[in-house]
């Protein structure tokens, strides 16, 4: 009986080593051909690590710099470390908080509004001209790249905003004019050839479903990372804009916050190269944090949609994982 034990033992470590071994031999035959050398991927990683730091450090140093007392920068410049700090610059700016609130409502009014609009206006136009069975789809393909090329120009634009439309001095002057981009429409277009299959289509109309409804319950679960893209850049040129309040506001509470805070640093030049002028203010403007103040700005206009970004990301990721039907 101890014999036979012991032969049953030595059987035992003898199949699990040839399975250990087995598995050695069939992970190193069916390795993934794709799969990086650890050595590549460290050297990726550590590259990739600096192009994300180069990214990021920018907007670090003009935060430390909004930081920095006015005195310091005259003497020593911009410096990463500064031998003053100070909030002098927010200081200044909640001066006049009220205008910057106000200002902080319209663009996000603006923002939100206008994404939305324009997110719906362009997908409904991609997905037109996508299906094969629109009649028209060639038509308002050119008709869509022609304005990618061509323009009416500036002043026609004017007089069809103000003297058309009277949009002026309305928050419609803000949303309407950047709500269609022929370029994120030719984006939708690819995406929705590419990514939808036309059997989920067809198969959603031989159920009896309406347009409207496979749009809804179809296209749009199907093409949430491509309208997660042209959402996030929708709303970076709504929050960005500047140039169209420029054009079409006059009316002070309808200033958005980019025109604002150009018109505030176009003031404070314009006093740093005048001083002749303003003379007798010349104690007050020695007051002011000039240049700290410049980045202050910066970053009260950056720094929301910074923050913003990475809840656009998890509609990238989420939309990557919603399958489909396999030709």
């Amino acid at each position: 009986m101890p014999k036979l034990d012991q032969t049953e033992s030595t059987l035992e470590i003898a199949s699990t080593q040839g399975i250990k071994k087995g598995k050695t031999n069939f992970s190193k035959k069916f390795r993934d051909p794709h799969a990086l050398h650890p050595a590549a991927n460290a050297v990726i990683s550590v590259l990739l690590g600096i192009l994300a730091f180069s990214c990021v450090f920018p907007f670090i140093y003009v935060i430390i710099i909004s930081f920095t007392g006015e005195e310091s920068i005259v003497r020593n410049g911009f410096e990463l470390i500064p031998k003053e700090w100070s909030i002098d610059a927010y200081r200044y700016l909640w001066g006049m908080k009220e205008a910057l609130f106000r200002s902080y409502g319209v663009t996000i009014l603006v923002t939100i509004l206008g994404t939305v609009i324009s997110v719906f206006m362009i997908t409904f136009y991609a997905y037109a001209i996508s299906r094969p069975q629109f009649k028209y789809r060639r038509f308002f393909t050119f008709l869509a790249f022609f304005t990618m090329l061509f323009s009416g120009g500036l002043v026609p634009t004017y007089i069809v905003v103000t003297q058309f439309l009277h949009l002026k001095n309305s928050i419609w002057a803000l949303i309407l004019p950047l709500a269609m981009n022929a370029f994120y429409i030719i984006i939708m277009r690819t995406f929705f050839l590419k990514s939808v299959s036309e059997s989920i289509l067809e198969s959603a109309r031989m159920d009896g479903a309406s347009e409207w409804r496979i749009f809804f319950q179809i296209i749009f679960p199907l093409s949430l990372p491509g309208i997660a893209t042209i959402a996030l850049f929708s709303t970076l040129g709504y929050w960005n804009d500047w140039f169209t309040a420029l054009l079409y506001i006059d009316n002070p509470n309808l200033v958005p916050l980019q025109a604002l805070l150009m018109k505030i640093e176009a003031n404070l030049e314009f006093m740093r190269k005048n001083m002749d002028v303003a003379i007798l203010q010349k104690s007050l403007f020695d007051t002011i944090p000039q240049e700290s103040a410049k980045m202050a700005m910066v970053v009260i206009a950056t720094l929301p949609i910074a923050v913003s970004y990475p809840f656009f990301q998890k509609y990238f990721i989420s939309g990557l994982t919603i399958g489909g039907v396999k030709e």
